[in-house]
Order: structure tokens, then C-alpha cells, then sequence
């Protein structure tokens, strides 16, 4: 039984002891202790005050001499202001800490729900950039979160890969590519497509430039550009299934996905599968005309599809437009339809920004109109922004960073930290750069994951790279530390057991309670979406390792019993340290 749960049992016995009354437990509220506190647990015992008819402070002292008399656990107890903060014994703590699993720690009992999680959303036409990794950090810490905590979790990606935005890379290719391609060129494949995205918007400045100073006004020299023009006839032709287009769009595309299937490598994030807009607009468009014929939605004398959501507090939503054309709702409909034939789903959540607040609103109102039974699961996983410190990224002013750059820069910004420090490098020469590349991909990742994921983020590199300090490499360097503990013992021929221990030292107990605390912070971090509660949590006992290895040796300890027991703490920090990075995607160094 989970201590909180045999607390509540004993505190329940005893208020009926001290004042015959039955309370229910869900009345029973019960903490962590605060740090600044004596204790490990406290009872909030303001609801108490109703049956014993006394003050707080008065009912949890008479509270805390009944569990002292009837528990044979707890050690003493303190009152602050109506809380009863209770310390345990050593022998319970010591039993705890035995009993933590060496193997498997913190996965949880099978809930039986299915989760999937979709991440990523890129568009096929520009490679991915600084908020990307976001929504990929986030989805992938997420989703193993998720999964720590018992659920089957599926991973995917929706790839926005037709539509104007595309043509504009592909009209610009054939009228400046030259039949060139990423291999020729020597370019990453999204990249490469990319450089025509730009190149558009270059030719089309200068068009509509032209028209300008020949007194066309600005909005109508924009719709008359040629290059806008050939983009707009490019579109109709590719929904025209034109094959030429068409042979076009699959080969520039499929350059974009070896681009983008490289860099998902290098920020170490999978997908079980990747779902394409052009495959499901059209089965989204279906299902409008499913809902029009049910009466669900309505058309207007333009001949567009819309749904009336006034009713539920928003407003009316076109889902298809005159001409018959889908919009973007359209085919995350046809999408969600197919996940749910893949998965059967209990829950499906989309770890995009929050300026898509309105739309994934709209959506899940509007499946759950259609009556479709994955509807009441969809949840928006919505992020803060991410800015620099120069301000808000911008595509068009080219503040926009780019995630191979991201990767390359956090890496090289590594080495130089390392190279300076003045802490010795403890590795071959030949596996510095992958030291290197696993703590500059830290610094990136904890950064950006220990913010809550709702929380507006300024992504600063130079503070993320640090041995010191709420940092990725902090936690590293703390891991490597006790592993170099273990290496320097096994030199001395140390076989660690779990051996009688009888007592323990202030710094040691608070290890193993922040150690037993931590399935707790999975099942949170799942129940709240929030990576960052993980993060948060392993920096926390990073810097209370760093704190007791400060003041207490463990290659030297005093006795037998302190050496043998120092190892077992030191053991299972450094395992929930491998698993809590783990499910932040990042790497633990065996040594630095």
C-alpha cells in the first residue's frame, strides 16, 4: 500500500477513535511536505475541526499523538498553522529503498487506454525550424510519458503537403531550378525546396513591384503578379490531378521527406506513422457532405458548407468553400477518421501552438455533432510560442531558425563550453564528439522541456549549456559523477548487496523519499501533459545528490554499512536519472 493510502487508513481510525466520528477519505487531503519543513508528509487538518469542535492547530496536535501511539511507522510529528507534518522512521524509509526496482522503475500498472499523439505538422515546402522542435520535444516526451505511465501510446505525424504554399516552391523551381537537385547541389532535400519557397516570394516582390509603379494598387498588383497567376493554374491543375504537376509535386516532396526524416534522426524523435493531408482532404470533404445531408451543417446561397457553433459560444465555421474546395479543418476531419480506424483511440491529442486555440475548439465540436465516438477524446495539447532573444521569430524578416542550424550551433556551442571549462574531460579522444553531440542535444531538449509546455518560451542557447544550474548537462555531469563513484569501486573489487542498514543520516533519508516520490511525478506529468513536471523533478534530485555527495563520501564512508547503503541510494539516483532522461529523449554520458 502506497504510504499516502496507509496514512489515510490510520487517520481515519484515529479521528474516529479520538471523536466518534466517521469521516470519509475523500475528505483526507495529504502533501508533500514543504522543504522549508520538518517532515515528509503533512495532513491538512483544517476539515477535521468540524467533529473534534477545536481549533486546527489544537485538533492536529491531539491528531498527531493518536498516529505516534497507534502507527508503528511514524517517528514524530510538528504543527505549523493547522498542518500536521509528519516524520517517518528510518526502518520505513530503509524498506522503501530496498524495495524500489532496479529494473522497470516507475512504469505503472496497464491502464488500458489507447493514446495517440500527433506532433510535428510540417509544410512540404521550407524545412523545419525552432518552434518544430518544440512541438517535437514536447509530443515525443509526451507521448513516453504517457506511455511510463501505462498506456498504449502511438506516435504520428501529419505532413501538410498540398495547397498553395507547396506550388509556390514548385512554380519557382521550374521557372529558376534548371532541372537541378539536392544531390547535384550538395543540399539537404528540405532545404533545397525551400530555397525556391524564398525564391517565389523574391519574384513576386518584384512583379508585383512592376505593376505597382505602372499605378496598379497594391492589393490588386499582389492577384495579378504572373508568378501568382501560374501558382493559382498550378493548383487547379494538381487538383485536376494534372501529371505532369502531379510528377512534380511527388518528386520535390519526396526530396523534402529525406531532409526531414534526417533531421528527425538527429533530434532523435520517431513517428509510428506519418499521415499526408493530400491523402485525407478528400475524405474530409466526405464527411461535410455526410453531415450537410444529416442536417448537421447547413449551405449558404454560395454554395459553401458551414456549422453553427453559436450555440456552444463560438460562431459559424465554413468547412467548404463555393467553389467546393476544402479548407484546413477539412482534412484534419478525413485524418481523425482514419486514426480512429487505425488505433480505435480512447484519446487523441495534437501538440500544436496555441494560436491553433480556435481550431482544435472547432473541431472537436464538430465530430462530436457528427456523433463520431473519438470526438469527446480529442484534446489539444496547446504550447506557448517560442521567441529569441532579438524577439518573436518571423519568417518573412528571416529571424526564423532553422533546426539543422539549432542542432549544429547547440553542438558546437558544446564543445567550445567544455574545451573552456575547467573541468577535465574524463573520455577518449575518439568519442569526444559524441559527448559533445549528447550534451549540446541536452542543453536544447531540458531547456526547452522544463518550461510547462503552456508557457510563452525565450530560447536563449548560451544559458542552456552550463554544469551548474537547472541545465541538461547539470543532470549529465551528475550521472556521469556516480557512474565514475561505481567505476572507482569496481577497482577496488566492491560487490554492492542490499545489506542490513539501521539508521540514516538527514541527507540520506531525503534521497530516498525524492526517489519514492518519483512514479508519482509520472503519473502527474501523464495526467497533466507536462514534460516539464518530469524535468523539473530530476533536476531536483540532481541537485540533492550534489548536496549530500558534497557533505558525505562514498568511496570513503565511514562504515560497511554507510559504504553499502551510500551505493544502493547512489544506484537507484543515477537509474531514475537514465529513465527520467530517457523519457525527455536525452542521452546520459557514462562519462564526462
Amino acid at each position: 500500500m502506497k504510504l499516502e493510502e496507509l496514512l489515510k487508513s490510520e487517520v481515519i481510525a484515529a479521528i474516529n477513535k479520538l471523536y466518534s466520528a466517521n469521516i470519509d477519505a475523500s475528505i483526507i487531503k495529504i502533501d508533500k511536505t514543504p522543504p522549508e519543513f520538518e517532515g515528509e508528509f503533512t495532513v491538512v487538518t483544517f476539515p477535521f475541526a468540524k467533529v473534534s469542535k477545536k481549533s486546527p492547530d489544537a485538533t492536529a496536535i491531539e491528531l498527531g499523538n493518536a498516529l505516534l501511539q497507534s502507527s508503528n511507522i511514524i517517528l514524530k510529528f510538528n504543527v505549523v498553522k493547522g498542518f500536521l507534518n509528519i516524520s517517518f522512521k528510518d526502518a520505513y524509509w530503509i524498506d522503501v529503498l530496498i524495495n524500489i526496482p532496479v529494473k522497470n522503475y516507475a512504469n505503472l500498472n496497464a491502464t488500458g487506454k489507447k493514446i495517440v499523439i500527433e506532433y510535428g505538422g510540417p509544410n512540404t515546402n521550407k524545412p523545419l525550424h525552432l518552434g518544430h522542435v518544440r512541438t517535437m520535444l514536447i509530443g515525443y516526451a509526451t507521448a513516453n510519458i504517457l506511455e511510463a505511465a501505462g498506456n498504449e501510446v502511438h506516435k504520428v505525424n501529419i505532413l501538410n503537403d498540398r495547397g498553395i504554399a507547396i506550388c509556390k516552391s514548385m512554380v519557382a523551381y521550374l521557372r529558376t531550378g534548371n532541372d537541378k537537385t539536392p544531390q547535384l547541389e550538395n543540399i539537404k532535400g528540405d532545404h533545397f525546396v525551400g530555397n525556391y519557397y524564398v525564391e517565389y516570394q523574391k519574384i513576386f516582390e518584384q512583379e508585383v513591384g512592376v505593376l505597382a509603379m505602372e499605378g496598379i494598387a497594391t492589393e490588386e498588383a499582389e492577384k495579378k503578379a504572373p508568378i501568382y497567376i501560374e501558382t493559382v493554374e498550378m493548383l487547379q491543375k494538381w487538383e485536376a490531378h494534372d501529371p505532369e504537376v502531379l510528377a512534380l509535386w511527388e518528386k520535390m516532396n519526396n526530396w523534402v521527406y529525406e531532409g526531414f526524416n534526417e533531421t528527425y534522426k538527429k533530434l532523435g524523435v520517431d513517428f509510428e506513422k506519418e499521415y499526408k493531408e493530400s491523402d485525407y482532404y478528400l475524405k474530409g470533404k466526405e464527411s461535410v457532405i455526410d453531415g450537410l445531408n444529416k442536417n448537421v451543417f447547413f449551405k449558404k446561397e454560395d454554395g459553401s458548407v458551414w456549422v453553427d457553433l453559436t450555440s456552444d459560444g463560438l460562431d459559424q465555421k465554413v468547412l467548404l468553400r463555393a467553389d467546393g474546395t476544402s479548407v484546413y479543418i477539412t482534412q484534419d476531419m478525413g485524418v481523425a477518421e482514419e486514426r480512429y480506424k487505425d488505433f480505435a483511440m480512447d484519446k487523441s491529442i495534437y501538440v500544436v501552438a496555441n494560436e491553433q486555440d480556435y481550431h482544435f475548439k472547432v473541431l472537436k465540436l464538430v465530430m462530436q455533432k457528427l456523433g463520431e465516438p473519438y470526438a469527446d477524446g480529442i484534446f489539444h495539447l496547446s504550447y506557448g510560442m517560442v521567441d529569441l532573444p532579438e524577439g518573436k521569430m518571423k519568417s518573412r524578416e528571416g529571424t526564423v531558425v532553422d533546426a539543422d542550424d539549432l542542432i549544429d550551433v547547440m553542438i558546437t556551442d558544446a564543445k567550445e563550453f567544455l574545451e573552456a571549462s575547467e573541468k577535465k574531460i574524463d573520455i577518449p579522444e575518439n568519442e569526444k564528439d559524441n559527448l559533445y553531440r549528447q550534451i549540446g542535444l541536452s542543453a536544447l531538449k531540458y531547456f526547452i522541456l522544463k518550461v510547462d509546455p503552456k508557457k510563452r518560451i525565450l530560447f536563449n542557447p548560451k544559458e542552456s549549456i552550463d554544469l551548474h544550474g537547472n541545465t541538461g548537462p547539470f543532470i549529465q555531469y551528475t550521472y556521469a559523477r556516480i557512474q565514475s563513484i561505481f567505476r572507482k569501486l569496481d577497482e577496488t573489487g566492491f560487490q554492492p548487496k542490499d545489506t542490513t542498514f539501521n539508521t540514516l543520516l538527514s541527507d540520506e533519508k531525503e534521497l530516498i523519499v525524492l526517489l519514492d516520490h518519483y512514479p508519482d511525478i509520472i503519473k502527474f506529468a501523464a495526467e497533466n501533459y507536462s514534460p516539464a513536471e518530469v524535468a523539473n523533478y530530476i533536476y531536483h534530485l540532481a541537485k540533492t545528490f550534489n548536496k549530500f555527495y558534497a557533505g558525505h563520501s562514498i568511496t570513503k564512508a565511514e562504515s560497511e554499512e554507510k559504504l553499502h547503503l551510500r551505493v544502493a541510494i547512489a544506484y537507484r539516483v543515477a537509474n531514475v536519472f537514465r529513465h527520467g532522461l530517457g523519457l525527455l529523449g536525452i542521452e546520459c554520458p557514462e562519462r564526462m
